[in-house]
């Protein structure tokens, strides 16, 4: 693929917020680029089955609806091209975009590169990530262990609230913290210590998740930070809470970033950059809802957005 020409619109990733932008800036015709990395679809490709996007009454499998997406917008007229981001270049006037082996230029950027979540680094949380009941979303997989019991690894507000959005439908829900007190806010922390579902333990850490040879969660291994001591802990799902590392390494120094990482945008937009002409949308720059369905609303605004920028060039 050639880099002698300046693209209209280049979409650096391509999850729900990528490929949606990537429909829309297609369909009106700005021919988009979009590069992508080696896990084409992002985090919802591991996902075994998607229930609350909407239009798929019995649900859909998370690959599947990420291939449909992508085979959408190629429809349209998108390019892909399978690379890794790792400079830019906002200070010219067409904006330069570096994968390394091959250097891109465009006259706007919409970035949808996501984030990742910080995981234990078990092997076993390896082998049962998605569809074997390691998962990282109270919201998307609650429903799946209704009258069952569950584990939260976390002690933040985030982990305070998938506790307390699983006691919706789990039998018992036993949050797992490190310390011997949660991160956690205030009114996070009192509505945990209130619930009867929710039982805290403390000073511990996961040390193995037990059911990887069954490929189906069947408990944790427990160690006690202060004791030591060793215990094991029934459950049929382990919902990680630890944060995120968004995938915005290479614009830092270019774009705002807040202090977790996250690409911060103007007052007044949910997708605008302080550069024209760069929009950002998804899990990259939401930190807060970290859904399929608010980073497809992102990635339309972002597309929208750039479409009338670059008519605004023209006139």
């Amino acid at each position: 693929m050639s880099s002698a020409s300046t693209e209209n619109v280049i979409i650096i990733g391509t999850g729900c917020a990528g490929l949606t932008a990537a429909i829309y800036t297609a369909r009106a015709n700005l021919k988009p680029l979009v590069i992508e990395g080696n896990q084409p679809g992002g985090q919802l490709t591991t996902t075994s089955e998607v229930e609350n996007y909407p239009g798929f009454e019995n649900g859909i499998d998370g690959f599947a609806l990420m291939d449909q997406m992508r085979k959408q917008a190629k429809r349209f007229g998108t390019r892909f091209f399978q690379g890794y981001v790792k400079k830019v270049d906002f200070s010219q006037s067409s904006y330069v975009i570096s994968t390394g082996e091959q250097e891109f230029r465009a006259r706007s950027v919409i970035i949808s590169t996501g984030a990742a979540p910080r995981l234990l680094g078990l092997e076993s949380e390896k082998l049962l990530f998605g569809g074997g009941g390691v998962t990282t979303c109270a919201t998307c997989d609650g429903a799946f262990y209704r009258d069952m019991d569950v584990v939260v690894v976390g002690g933040g507000d985030s982990a305070c609230e998938e506790a307390l959005f699983l006691t919706r439908f789990c039998s018992k829900v036993t949050l797992i913290h490190r310390r011997d007190q949660l991160r956690a806010s205030q009114i996070m922390q009192d509505r945990v210590f209130a619930s009867e579902k929710i039982e805290v333990l403390w000073d511990t850490v996961v040390d193995d998740i037990l059911g990887a040879e069954e490929k189906a969660v069947r408990g944790v291994r427990l160690r006690n930070r202060k004791t030591d001591q060793v215990s094991e802990l029934p459950c049929k799902g382990v919902f990680m809470a630890i944060g995120h590392i968004p995938n915005t390494q290479p614009f830092a120094g270019s774009l705002d970033l807040d202090d977790d990482g996250y690409l911060l945008p103007v007052p007044g937009s949910q997708v605008k950059t302080k550069i024209p002409g760069v929009y950002a949308a998804g899990d990259c720059v939401d930190h807060v809802y970290r859904q399929a369905v608010t980073a497809a609303g992102m990635g339309c605004q972002a597309a929208i957005e750039a479409e009338r920028w670059l008519a605004e060039q023209e006139s």
